[in-house]
């Protein structure tokens, strides 16, 4: 059985560059062997969830449940198949529940279950519920006197949902500073670009207004990643976004910057040795 590529003690970025492929070749693996997912806003997070699990967030494992470890929200709960991949990688699960995703049977459903998949803090897929719940999170780590930082990981169609202008305002107005908000800014959504359906823009200043500290960031690049997750962690006395701006379907040729990415169908074997294609050439397998 094949292995996820390992990663130094240290961050090396030759190790990372093949991992991120590896993820993107597990996740759309994974997606077409169930006939149908949301390809193109897993494949833009990669950096950042691989990031978060390998560089910053505080896990354990083999103790899922670790009342001290930091908590991931989430929100765009269909990207769920970055967030298996980078589980199975960290040992929350075997490898080879991943191409059972979907199946009858399986442990791990399209969207984020926190019943049935170890390390997973939030069951999400209804869009723009999520944010509350990291507020609630971090909340409850005040509290508890707790010291773990939660994350929060929401869409840039999702932020069309009215429910995320009130978790922020609520945010703000209890002083979150463990809570660090991350928008996956790829500017498109199911029906096209954010710019044609709901316009979002001024984004920063639209978070700045409720009383966020604000960071923008290459949502694929390393160190501007970490760089920016680690300055958002200093805030004192209000919640942090960092406005992520991504490339969907990042790495796929056949669909990257492409809205059809959102959500593909592969009926056949034929669908599957087309989007699998472009990985022919890259030396990357799966683990399973």
């Amino acid at each position: 059985m094949n292995t996820f590529v390992a990663t130094s003690p240290e961050f090396n970025q030759a190790e990372y560059d093949r991992l991120a492929a590896q993820f993107r070749y597990v996740i759309t693996d994974i997606i077409c062997r169930a006939g149908s997912g949301h390809l193109g806003g897993a494949l833009s997070l990669v950096e950042i969830v691989l990031t978060l699990y390998g560089r910053v967030m505080r896990v354990e494992p083999a103790n899922p449940k670790w009342a001290d470890r930091d908590r991931l929200v989430l929100s765009k709960g269909h990207a769920a198949p970055v967030l298996y991949a980078a589980l199975a990688w960290k040992g929350f699960f075997p490898a080879s529940w991943l191409p059972t995703m979907n199946a009858d049977g399986t442990r791990l459903p399209s969207h984020a279950d926190a019943r049935t998949v170890p390390g997973i803090d939030m069951t999400t897929g209804s869009l723009g519920q999520g944010l509350s719940a990291a507020c609630g999170i971090a909340l409850a780590g005040r509290m508890n006197g707790k010291t773990y930082r939660t994350f929060c990981i929401i869409g840039d169609g999702e932020s069309n949902e009215g429910q995320n202008w009130e978790a922020a305002m609520f945010a703000a107005h209890r002083k979150l500073d463990t809570l660090t908000a991350i928008c996956d800014y790829n500017q498109l959504q199911i029906d096209g670009t954010t710019h044609e359906v709901l316009e979002l823009e001024p984004l920063a200043d639209k978070w700045r207004s409720f009383g966020w500290e604000v960071f923008e960031m290459n949502g694929h690049d390393w160190d501007d990643i970490h760089h920016t997750i680690q300055r958002a962690a200093q805030v004192k006395g209000r919640p942090g976004m960092i406005i992520a701006h991504t490339v969907k379907s990042k790495g796929h040729p056949l669909t990257e910057n492409k809205p059809e990415s959102h959500n593909i169908k592969v009926p056949n074997e034929a669908a599957y040795r087309k989007y699998m294609a472009c990985f022919a050439d890259s030396g990357v397998t799966a683990p399973y």
